[in-house]
């Protein structure tokens, strides 16, 4: 592991990386941006996701919501609507009470205290720092999985990256790195070199400032590094969902509670298979338990496959009929009926947008006929 101070060599390191980010930085609708609201909704969107699919959502949100009262007076339901598709909703449900926070505590100004910055929702130690160090040009270190990569790699730091030393002494080299004053042009750069450069697989060596004294290029083994425990192989589930619908062409969905995986989206009301238990009758038992009703499902209607962070799962649609049973949230935070030219109002998980964007096609009509 690296021991600080840092050698002379070393300590040249931000400035060549500086000059470097000046030639070759990406020309994104965030960059050269201090307005507080912009750069806190880029970070909360890059948070996982990659630049190429942020780029449009980014400019989408801040038509809807061009500033941090707007976000904070609009309902969370239209927040998600306009999240959908980006994943890791728990980031939009953050976003929101964050700015909620900000205009009922601070006046709509983003406070400067980083103990402060760093209690509001989803503010986490980088996205504290960068926030900081791009508006307010705070002297704060930001480590991400790309700067952590970086500097594992220049370093040749061959411990665990997810252990709580191996993270706290990563951050604490990033910080001996910092050039004062520049602190959000250097974690922007560092961030830049991991993603255009230091790649995960098959990094660009021959174009990195930093190639003179790093150690993974000098071993002839660059991804070799960083060093990961290895992940646990993700478990799979299945389970039923019920298309249900009326006499009148109405579709039942029902909205999950707003905290949890999926918060605050809409999704066709089933459940989880159980150990010996048909799709069909999972289905069944699912709505009932979910909204309320009881349903015969008539047929399989379409399955699909999502993977998340920690879990895979597959879904499966059933076109189903309403018996009876008064439909009420039961396990669920809301229930509607909604015509399927209607359903692109409301936000759906990726993968049961899939399956209502078969109703909006007509595709059912086949099986109610």
């Amino acid at each position: 592991m690296v021991v600080l101070p840092l050698t002379d060599a070393q300590r040249r390191l931000p400035g060549l990386l500086l000059r470097w980010y000046e030639a070759h930085r990406r020309d994104l609708p965030w960059r050269g941006v201090e307005d507080a609201y912009r750069v806190m909704v880029s970070e909360f969107m890059l948070q996982q996701t990659q630049v190429d699919t942020v780029i449009p959502y980014y400019g989408r949100f801040l038509e809807a919501f061009p500033d941090v009262e707007a976000l904070a007076r609009a309902p969370l339901s239209a927040v998600l609507k306009a999240w959908e598709g980006l994943g890791y909703y728990a980031r939009a449900r953050n976003l929101h009470r964050a700015a909620q926070e900000i205009v009922s505590r601070f006046g709509g100004r983003m406070p400067e205290d980083r103990e402060v910055v760093a209690g509001l929702p989803g503010f986490g130690p980088y996205t504290t720092a960068a926030v900081l160090s791009i508006v307010f040009r705070q002297d704060c270190a930001a480590v991400d999985g790309n700067v952590a990569r970086v500097l594992c790699r220049a370093f040749g730091i061959a411990e665990d990256v997810s252990l709580p030393e191996t993270r706290a002494r990563l951050a604490d080299l990033a910080q001996a790195l910092l050039p004062r004053g520049r602190a959000g042009d250097y974690n922007q750069a560092l961030m830049e070199l991991g993603a255009l450069v230091c790649r995960p697989k098959v990094p660009a060596c021959e174009a990195c400032p930093w190639k003179g004294i790093c150690q993974a290029w000098a071993s002839g083994d660059p991804e070799r590094l960083p060093v990961k425990a290895r992940r646990r192989e993700r478990p799979h589930r299945e389970e039923a969902v019920g298309m249900v619908r009326r006499r009148d062409g109405r579709y039942l969905i029902a909205r999950r509670p707003e905290q949890g995986l999926l918060g605050g989206l809409w999704e066709l009301p089933g459940g989880r298979r159980e150990k010996g238990e048909t799709l069909g009758d999972c289905c069944v038992r699912g709505v009932r338990e979910e909204v309320g009703a009881e349903v015969r499902a008539v047929e399989r209607f379409r399955s699909v496959k999502h993977v998340y962070t920690h879990f895979s799962v597959t879904i499966h649609a059933f076109c189903c009929t309403y018996l009876s049973g008064r439909v009420r949230p039961v396990r669920c935070a809301e229930v509607a009926w909604v015509r399927p030219e209607e359903m692109g109002l409301y936000a759906f998980p990726r993968a049961h947008r899939r399956l209502v964007e078969g109703l909006v096609g007509g595709e059912e009509g086949r099986l109610f006929g």
